[in-house]
């Protein structure tokens, strides 16, 4: 590749991921060099209990996903009994219900006005709420649960396949010294899992972190909520910067315990032999572990999924009208051209990544070969920002270039432009595009080294050198990846609530918001049809890549 070439590819690797950190820089910025006017009042007051609220809510919730994930995992990955095949990717269904709906739907069975306690209240007599006592929905403690109902799937997944991947001779061992039962769970089984585990929890509790719907529907005071009501009550971005900052922080810091939890840690055993076959249940120990395992899935998918189904069924007619198909129409349209962009800026970037990995000469290029090495990471960080920082670090950009846009019309004496990039779809594609790039990015990945360099060096001696390489010989290659990728961003994207409530254009909706403005007006019968779209659309990429990540690891 001749020197021009080289030259455009390494300035657009370093466009692309300067694109992906800049919410990130922003908020830096931000913070460091402005000063925000309500910061000290909150630290005086309130932030202190958002922050005890946030640190209890990822505490919660962390403790009850271990709780409903590593008996499941272990179950399904150690006995054998019927329905065990469907069980091991149904326990992932809950991660297509977004928080805020189970949450709504579960307070509107335990309410006080709700059928359950209204069941109670007439099986035993009682007249009154005082008569009897019954655990409030509405708290902390309900906002953990629900958002351990429907974030446990990531430490089930991951420690399934932790424990898929342990060799079947360290149990023999261990049971040749003694060491059976429980204690064989304590000592070897879970231990060997620990990475996954840590790693599961660590996306619960980011998760967790960012979340906005839930606890702004629980009237749960978190970090999440006061950027917003920061940001849209009191219109100090410099305030909302800080609380950002500091969100930015505990998610480096839960990262970082994860990492040093595990730092002796060397694990060997991994490509020595799959495990042999499962163990046979029977009797009240299956009734227990079925009763278990689909119960939770039961409590976290089926219960809510069949009341959204019933509610759509008798408000069909208010669900099914012309706001449907508008705010499908808004969330098609910016969920598509994220997608479409982020692959590319993904294929782009990942390209550029090959061809200096495959230079002969060392020497040559050293800044591009730095750039693809370090480079490709950090662009995949926007996964961890939760989507309140990231919608008000690229606020401050977006923002700054409107004014420089509209002072430069202004000083051409034309008329000004207004809100162009702050105050259009470019500020909500963009954040989906930083949000689900590592998405894009890793589904590229896997597909591109799968092509042998082979066929590289045979199409540079055929002639076909850079962009005309990508566009013959790998990009009729990486369909499938390419494909996955779409699906991924696409989906996501359709479903993403908080960065869609910051960002969104005036007079602007999508389901998402759409569903969580009626939730809050406590109207989400009117918005079921939509729900249960979201929903649906959410299941197509957990069904299939559980099922396909699964089934790749029991075959090894």
């Amino acid at each position: 590749m001749n020197k021009f070439w080289r030259i455009s590819w390494f300035f657009t690797a370093v466009l692309i991921i300067a694109f992906f950190l800049l919410p990130i820089a922003a908020i830096l910025y931000q913070s460091t060099f402005s000063q925000g006017e309500s910061v000290s009042h909150l630290w005086n007051t309130v932030l202190f209990d958002y922050l005890k609220n946030s640190l209890l809510l990822v505490g919660g919730t962390v403790i009850l996903s271990l709780i409903f994930a590593l008996p499941c995992s272990w179950i399904v990955s150690t006995f054998q009994f019927k329905g065990q095949g469907v069980l091991q990717w149904v326990m992932c269904l809950p991660l297509a219900m977004p928080p805020y709906l189970v949450g709504y739907l579960y307070t509107d069975l335990l309410d006080f006005a709700g059928p359950v306690q209204g069941a109670l209240r007439q099986l035993f007599g009682w007249s009154s709420g005082q008569d009897y006592w019954f655990p409030p929905i509405r708290t902390l403690g309900g906002a953990c649960l629900v958002l351990a109902l429907v974030l446990y799937p990531y430490i089930f997944l991951l420690t399934r396949i932790a424990l898929l991947e342990q060799s079947e001779n360290l149990n023999h061992s261990a049971k040749i010294l003694g060491v059976s039962g429980w204690q064989l769970i304590k000592k070897v089984t879970f231990p060997l899992a620990r990475p996954a585990m840590a790693i599961g929890t660590a996306l619960v509790a980011m998760e967790t972190l960012g979340d906005f719907g839930t606890v702004s529907y629980f009237a749960v005071p978190t970090l999440t909520t006061a950027v917003y009501d920061t940001w849209f009550g009191l219109g100090d971005l410099g305030t909302a910067s800080q609380i950002s900052l500091l969100m930015l922080f505990l998610i480096f810091l839960l990262l970082s315990l994860e990492r040093y939890s595990r730092r002796k840690q060397k694990l060997y055993q991994r490509g020595y032999e799959r495990r042999q076959s499962l163990r046979p249940l029977h009797g009240w120990k299956l009734w227990l572990a079925q009763s278990y395992c689909w119960g939770l899935v039961s409590f976290a998918f089926f219960i809510p999924l069949a009341k959204l189904l019933y509610w759509s069924y008798h408000y069909f007619e208010q669900s099914w009208d012309d706001r449907f198909w508008h705010y499908a129409y808004n969330s098609l349209s910016v969920s598509i051209t994220a997608a479409l962009i982020s692959v590319l800026l993904a294929l782009l970037l990942l390209f550029f990544k090959r061809l200096n990995q495959q230079r002969l000469t060392q020497r040559q290029n050293r800044s591009g070969q730095y750039l693809a090495r370090y480079g490709l990471p950090l662009s995949s960080l926007g996964y961890a920002v939760p989507g309140t920082v990231l919608a008000i670090g690229l606020m401050i950009p977006l923002t700054t270039a409107d004014h420089w846009l509209n002072d430069l019309m202004r000083w051409l004496d034309r008329p000004l432009v207004g809100l162009v990039f702050s105050g259009s779809m470019f500020a909500l594609v963009s954040a989906y595009i930083i949000r689900f790039s590592a998405m894009s990015i890793g589904s590229v990945e896997t597909s591109l080294n799968k092509i042998a360099p082979s066929l590289d060096m045979a199409s540079r001696t055929l002639g076909y050198n850079g962009l005309k390489m990508l566009l013959r010989v790998h990009f009729p290659l990486l369909s499938k990846g390419l494909l996955t990728a779409l699906m991924l961003v696409f989906l996501e994207s359709m479903k993403e609530l908080n960065a869609s409530l910051l960002l969104r254009p005036f007079n602007f909706d999508t389901l998402a918001t759409h569903v969580f403005t009626l939730t809050s007006d406590e109207q989400l019968e009117q918005a079921s049809l939509s729900a249960v779209f979201l929903v649906l659309v959410g299941l197509v990429p957990v069904i299939i890549l559980t099922r396909s990540l699964l089934a790749d690891k029991s075959a090894r």
